[in-house]
């Protein structure tokens, strides 16, 4: 049984018992977690379609922990001038456990 459910804007595909990487969320949010909107259900082959969200569901979530991701290195350099630019970005994730999906 999955689902694909939209969080902070993006979509992702939640399976029962799985951990969900997604984007960074607020200390206020954390513990146990509730997301309504869920746009996909499919249980034993059966699908349930959202317009644009499946009505009466819900996915139940634990927060886990938070991880940064490999560093991402962005480097400019510009021939005969003496001129370079190197610039490094770790984007941070938080990674929760889907416990159930409720529809």
């Amino acid at each position: 049984m999955y689902a694909l459910v939209e969080i902070n804007g993006k979509q992702y595909k939640a399976i029962e018992g799985e951990f969900l990487k997604i984007d960074k969320i607020s200390p206020v949010e954390k513990d146990k977690l509730e997301f309504n909107s869920v746009l996909l259900i499919n249980k034993d082959g059966e699908v349930k379609i959202g317009k644009p969200y499946v009505v009466n569901s819900l996915i139940r979530c634990t927060y886990k922990e938070d991880k940064k991701d490999k560093k991402v290195v962005s480097y400019r350099y510009r021939r005969r001038k003496s001129s370079e630019r190197k610039v490094g970005h770790r984007q941070t994730y938080s990674y929760i456990l889907v416990d159930e999906i409720v529809f």
